[in-house]
């Protein structure tokens, strides 16, 4: 793409775009200013490139997320208030594609109902043989895919090893926020996993 090659020039001087806040910037590139819309790629590709890379795994890809991120601001810029950064909405859609990206992988997912601590059904009746038919990869999605945005970014993000303090910048929160916002995010995942299976959380 040619804004990624540096080429592009516009109304604004790229020494101008450079002292402009966020919100300046994302205002004149929805105007159509593509000089400004390259500020915002110069800014923050490197962030996104390296959360794309702990959720995918790989250059490539991690590229590919990368370049996803950047057509999507360009087509549909956030409305920030005054001062505000662009940079957690940036991490917030990284963090959902990156969900979408590695769905496929059973490992991933293995990962994730570990860390969400869930007790699998075994030997427990129709449910049981329900469960031992379906692939983790299946459960994990149906319960990701319950959860609000936010929770979703976030349980993604964390597992995919970013501290609290990159979770906490992604989402604009502070960092002594985020144990409190992890706990709610897994709270909800094993309330929606013992709706589904209520069997599976009575004890032995």
């Amino acid at each position: 793409m040619e804004w990624m090659q540096g080429g592009w020039t516009g109304a604004m001087a790229i020494a101008q775009a450079s002292l402009l806040d966020d919100q300046a910037l994302v205002q004149a590139a929805r105007a159509g200013d593509e000089t400004a819309f390259a500020e915002l790629f110069r800014r923050y590709y490197g962030p996104v490139y390296r959360l794309a890379f702990k959720l995918a795994g790989s250059a490539e890809e991690a590229e590919d997320l990368a370049q996803e991120v950047f057509i999507r601001l360009y087509q549909r810029p956030p409305a920030l208030a005054d001062g505000e950064s662009v940079q957690p909405w940036l991490y917030r859609v990284t963090a959902n594609l990156g969900l979408n990206a590695i769905r496929g992988r059973r490992r991933h997912h293995d990962r994730l109902l570990r860390w969400f601590r869930l007790e699998w059904p075994l030997n427990r009746g129709a449910a049981a043989r329900e469960l031992e038919q379906r692939e983790a990869s299946e459960l994990a999605r149906e319960l990701l895919a319950a959860l609000p945005e936010r929770d979703r970014a976030i349980l993604v993000m964390r597992h995919s090893g970013l501290s609290y303090e990159e979770i906490a910048s992604a989402l604009g929160v502070q960092p002594s926020s985020v144990g409190t916002l992890l706990a709610r995010a897994e709270r909800r995942v094993r309330d929606r996993y013992r709706a589904l299976y209520p069997a599976g959380t009575e004890e032995h």
